[in-house]
């Protein structure tokens, strides 16, 4: 066998180190990656093909390379191998479809008054962070609590600068209105002090301090303000009360579960921080199904936490492989202790035991979803003759207002839903007739099927052909699409075009397609239903494509083309005239003494506007 000798090969300068080796197929694709304690001796075992499982002989069979990185420890190995299984994604190794990012909730530290805010993204800003989330429902419920509760401001800082009078959410007794001085610094100072306090788990001296200022206020005869204050607890009451899971004496900690049926796994991820339940999310690895649910849960947890810090505590419901060596990799991680804990018995049991049967139930939701799944692709498999249930579906649309800010979409389902990592924008570059949906659609299909040509065989989404594509239109959207695929030399992809009926009502669809008469599906038929979805879902894409271009247009402006106005400066011209045609407007004394706007700077402003003019200064 050739992978066999790759091997042995390999192992004449492999060294007894620790360290991560990958295993690659003659287009240099990753098709494992593992790590060992001594590379030599782990490699080795790969060469005795008999004591091999089959899906290893497989895998030994492609190896056409082999590629070794060494480190220090063990664990360090441990951490490079998740980090490259996440990045390289191996046919063989057990993967985290993961590719989100988790909402924070953020308190800036560089304002007079801090605001309480959602974040994503890289933790840049000067600030305290709290987190992760779940989910962004997650992340807003706690931020509506905790602008009732302690009433800081959720504005922007430009928003803030410009404000001559307070917002709504002052009206409604969600913000103390800093921004019109209607609370003093070192009052507001002690809100967002409070609020720290919350949200690092001290809920209890939060509510007795709150308590005690309410009798001070009785006992000063200060009603209305008592009164506020008591809102306020019962605000904190209720921020309380709404944890789906109770945590118990948990402060920080990740309750993780998994739970596998017929080959396939679930694992549930609780979020507990300031003893706060922050959401939870179902996550489905992809693994084959001779995977034992603790490896499966050991894979999880060392991708999971390679782009997110992990708690002091990790809850789970199954031993994992090298549990000490799996805390030892993510204490190093973390820079401090971090512990993985299968509790047998008390609060924690009962958390691991509520996620689990979490994990379970979503499994179990997720697997009746995929038999229905699977029954609606036979039937489009049935009704436009194909040789089995089409594991990529691609469906086409655009749109544009009389034909400005041209976007063309692609959005792909298949067996295991809608597939949204792979869905495609085109903006349309023409040069075509402002509204010509037959060019629009043909530049679109151009791109894609030229590119994916390209890529075939690269195992890249964009490389994948569909079984069927699906183009929004009638029979001339039809026409349109053939003549591109016939120009390619595509042939084995089938084209149907899906046109609304008489009053655009939907439900009495006609469909397209080569070789056969335009057809209607019976009203109430599942796969019409399903081919609808389809179609809604590309038309949901393209109009949210057009906004976002349309929107990336209005916000540019004639200050732009102006050399030497950046981003500071456009905004500081823009908070201080009002708007693009107000700078426009303005005299050139005006313009000099806008902040930020030297004299020189002025003069060329000015001179933009008023091309052929004689600029003089005015002193």
């Amino acid at each position: 066998m050739i992978g066999v000798a790759v091997i042995e090969a390999a192992l004449t300068t492999m060294p007894q180190s620790p360290g991560v080796y990958r295993m690659l197929d003659t287009k240099g694709d990753a098709l494992y990656v593992g790590k060992a304690r001594a590379l030599d001796r782990r490699v080795r075992a790969y060469t005795q093909i008999g004591r091999l499982p089959e899906r290893l002989r497989r895998m030994v069979s492609e190896t056409a390379s082999m590629e070794i990185v060494t480190t220090h420890t063990e664990a360090e190995a441990l951490l490079l191998e998740a980090n490259m299984i996440k990045r390289l994604k191996p046919r063989f190794n057990i993967v985290l479809r993961d590719d989100k990012s988790y909402p924070w909730l953020m308190l800036t530290g560089d304002h007079p008054y801090p605001q309480i805010a959602k974040h994503r993204g890289a933790q840049t800003r000067k600030g305290s962070y709290y987190g992760p989330f779940a989910s962004a429902w997650a992340v807003n419920q706690t931020l509506t609590a905790m602008q009732r509760v302690f009433l800081l401001r959720a504005c922007a800082d430009t928003v803030f600068a410009n404000r001559q009078r307070p917002c709504l959410l002052y009206q409604i007794k969600r913000c103390s209105a800093p921004c019109v001085g209607r609370i003093a610094t070192d009052e507001y100072d002690r809100l967002v002090k409070q609020a720290k306090t919350f949200l690092s788990g001290g809920q209890v001296s939060v509510q007795q301090e709150l308590a005690a200022e309410m009798e001070q206020a009785v006992a000063a005869l200060e009603f209305e303000r008592a009164a506020v204050i008591r809102d306020r607890i019962r605000g904190l009451t209720f921020v309380q009360g709404t944890d789906v899971i109770n945590p118990g004496d948990l402060r920080d900690a990740d309750v993780i579960a998994v739970w596998a049926i017929a080959g396939q796994t679930c694992v549930q991820v609780f979020f507990i921080r300031g003893g706060r339940n922050n959401g939870n999310r179902a996550f489905f690895p992809l693994h084959t199904k001779a995977e034992e649910a603790p490896e499966v849960l050991r894979a999880f947890i060392a991708q999971f936490y390679d782009d997110k810090p992990p708690p002091p505590q990790i809850l789970v419901n199954h031993p994992l492989p090298q549990q000490e060596l799996m805390a030892e990799a993510l204490t190093i991680k973390a820079q401090r202790k971090v512990s993985i804990l299968v509790p047998q018995r008390g609060q924690k049991k009962d958390v691991v035991t509520h996620a689990e049967i979490n994990a379970r139930e979503a499994l179990e939701r997720k697997l009746a979803e995929a038999a229905g799944q699977a029954k609606l692709l036979e039937g489009v498999a049935a009704l436009f003759a194909l040789p089995a249930p089409p594991e990529r579906i691609e469906v086409y649309d655009n749109s544009h207002i009389m034909g400005a800010n041209p976007y063309g979409v692609m959005i792909v389902g298949g067996p295991e839903g809608f597939h949204k990592s792979a869905y495609r924008k085109f903006s349309i570059r023409g040069p075509i007739t402002p509204g010509d949906d037959f060019a629009m659609m043909r530049e679109m299909l151009t791109r894609r099927f030229t590119r994916a040509l390209a890529e075939q065989g690269t195992g890249t989404s964009a490389g994948a052909m569909p079984d069927i594509a699906l183009i929004d239109g009638g029979a001339g959207q039809l026409s349109a699409a053939q003549a591109v695929l016939t120009e390619l030399g595509v042939t084995d992809v089938k084209l149907v075009a899906i046109a609304k009926g008489p009053d655009r009502d939907a439900g009495r669809e006609w469909f397209h397609t080569e070789g056969k008469e335009p057809f209607q599906l019976p009203p109430r038929d599942p796969v019409l239903y399903y081919l609808q979805r389809l179609r809604d879902e590309a038309h949901r894409f393209a109009i949210t494509s057009h906004r976002a271009g349309r929107s990336k247009t209005l916000r540019t402006s004639e200050l732009d083309q102006i050399e030497g106005i950046g981003a500071a400066r456009k905004r500081a011209l823009l908070n201080h005239f009002g708007s693009a045609r107000g700078v426009k407007m303005a005299g050139l004394r005006d313009l000099e003494e806008a902040p930020g706007i030297s004299r020189e700077m002025a003069q060329r402003i000015y001179a933009h506007f008023h091309p052929g003019q004689r600029v003089e200064s005015v002193s």
